[in-house]
C-alpha cells in the first residue's frame, strides 16, 4: 500500500500558467491589467483537471494576504513588487510580472497546507469575484465551492439560481479585452506536487 501511494505520489503533478495580459476598462477614467491563469493537473486535491480564469495583480494580493491569515506558520512567497509605472505596452514589465505571479503560484501550489484552502482554489478555478469567493468560502452562496468551480463559466451557478430566488449571487462581467493584447506567454511545464520543497 505504501509503495502504491509513493508512485502516485512521484507521478502527480500541478502545471500552471500565466499569460495573455490584457487591459480591462473599469470605467471612463479607469483601466487595469489581467492576465489569464491556466491549470492543468492530475492531483486529487483539484475538482477540475483543467481550467482557465482571468485575475488582476490586486486580486493576487488579496489571495496572499488570506494564505497568510490563515497559514501563520509558513513564510509565504512574495509577489512581484507593485510598479505605479506598469504599462502592458513594456513588454519587459509584462514580462517580469507574469514571470513574478506564476512563480508565487508555483511555490503556493507545493505547499500541501495551502492546498486545503477554498479560496485558493475558488481563485484558481472559478469566474467568481473576490467578495463572491470570500462569500463563497464561508457558505453564504446559494452555490457551494464545488458547484461554483464546476461551473467556472457561470452556467451553472446560474441554473441554481434561477431555481431559488431572484437574488442574484452570481457574477456577471465581461472578459472582453480592450487596447492591445500582449502575446507574452509564460510556459506551462509540469512539476511534480510532492518533491522537495
Amino acid at each position: 500500500m505504501d509503495s502504491m501511494l509513493e508512485n502516485l505520489s512521484k507521478t502527480e503533478f500541478i502545471s500552471i500558467c500565466v499569460r495573455d495580459p490584457r487591459l480591462q476598462k473599469d470605467n471612463l477614467w479607469y483601466k487595469h491589467a489581467d492576465y489569464e491563469i491556466c491549470l492543468d493537473t492530475n492531483s486529487m486535491c483539484f475538482r477540475k483537471k483543467t481550467s482557465c480564469v482571468r485575475r488582476r495583480y490586486s486580486e493576487f494580493v488579496w489571495l496572499r494576504h488570506c494564505l497568510e491569515q490563515n497559514a501563520l506558520i509558513i513564510e509565504l512567497p512574495k509577489l512581484p513588487p507593485w510598479n505605479p509605472f506598469f504599462s502592458l505596452k513594456n513588454t519587459e514589465q509584462v514580462s517580469q510580472r507574469m514571470k513574478g505571479l506564476k512563480e508565487f503560484l508555483e511555490n503556493v501550489l507545493h505547499t500541501p497546507l495551502l492546498l486545503s484552502d477554498s479560496r485558493l482554489h475558488l481563485f484558481l478555478q472559478s469566474d467568481l469575484r473576490i467578495t463572491k469567493i470570500e462569500r463563497c468560502a464561508v457558505g453564504k452562496t446559494r452555490y457551494t465551492v464545488a458547484e461554483a468551480i464546476q461551473s467556472s463559466n457561470r452556467h451553472y451557478v446560474g441554473r441554481v439560481l434561477e431555481k431559488g430566488s431572484s437574488d442574484s449571487d452570481c457574477e456577471s462581467s465581461s472578459s472582453s479585452g480592450l487596447g492591445r493584447s500582449v502575446d507574452t506567454v509564460t510556459r506551462c511545464s509540469p512539476v511534480p506536487i510532492f518533491g522537495s520543497y
